[in-house]
């Protein structure tokens, strides 16, 4: 397969599976925007696609902060006139965050990387991303989920690490879920568990031992981002390369309607970021 001519945004690509698919994207002619907190890890990740051939540029965020959200989304839009494919993959694990901690505006941490992030990013990107139409939006989420607690969205009571990870997994579903309805084509929105326990950061944080490697979580991801099969398909969950069943919260359009609601009052957005 060739993407020659296509612009892909990979969040959370200096490291892991979502480097991984930066370089497969790259082998493939694609335009890579490479995302990360780390400049110098950023820059060798653009060194070497480059020097595969590849044309690619490093956007740097953290994503625990929504101001930096908005640069990074200023910045592609300043020097890009279409996206093709944004892949919300950058993300936190249990690990990462054993005692509750906050974003730099005051959310639970885990909600607020995981999920709210890339909320706000794919509203402030939608503008490429329809330029660009059909285009994609793909949610690197999780098999791991829990049920949203609408009266403790942020975890100040019960907290656990492995808790805030799985509502925000959850979190991703429900918006890809709700953005696919919302956009009805054009821009269509799927989600993903990549591949369970793979050899990346995150599972050693948890003291894990991988079961399955960056390669097969690449692929799952490749899949749903450039897959001819998912051409025109939306609001899709997919279990490594099958299509699955989320948690029941997930397909509760009330749920989904009051995430939406909080979501737009935490990002400052209006209904009209998805008209």
């Amino acid at each position: 397969m060739r993407l020659d001519g296509k612009t892909i945004l990979i969040t959370g690509s200096t490291d892991g599976v979502g480097r991984r698919v930066a370089q497969r994207l790259g082998g493939m002619g694609a335009r890579v925007l490479v995302h990360g907190r780390d400049r110098a890890r950023g820059a060798k990740v653009v060194d070497d696609l480059r020097a595969a051939g590849a044309e690619a540029a490093f956007y740097p965020a953290d994503l625990a902060s929504l101001a930096e959200v908005r640069r990074l989304a200023i910045a592609v839009r300043k020097d890009r006139d279409r996206l093709d494919v944004l892949i919300n993959n950058a993300g936190l694990g249990p690990g990462s965050a054993p005692a509750r901690r906050q974003s730099a505006d005051g959310h639970e941490l885990l909600f607020a990387v995981n999920y709210l992030a890339g909320f706000l990013l794919a509203a402030l990107l939608l503008p490429l991303l329809r330029a660009a139409a059909p285009s994609r939006i793909v949610n690197v989420s999780s098999a791991g989920q829990e049920a949203i607690d609408f009266g403790d969205v942020m975890l100040t009571r019960g907290y656990s690490g492995a808790r805030a990870y799985r509502q925000s997994k959850l979190a991703q579903i429900l918006f890809t879920f709700d953005l696919a309805e919302a956009l009805k084509g054009g821009v269509t929105a799927t989600c993903l568990h990549p591949s369970t326990f793979m050899d990346t950061t995150m599972v050693r944080q948890m003291g894990r031992s991988p079961v399955s490697t960056v390669d097969d979580g690449a692929e799952a991801v490749l899949k749903l981002a450039v897959g001819p099969e998912l051409e025109g398909r939306s609001g899709l969950y997919f279990n490594s390369l099958n299509e699955a069943q989320a948690n029941p919260q997930a397909y509760d359009a009330t749920a989904r309607a009051r995430l939406r609601e909080l979501s737009l009052k935490l990002t400052g957005l209006s209904e009209q970021a998805w008209a």
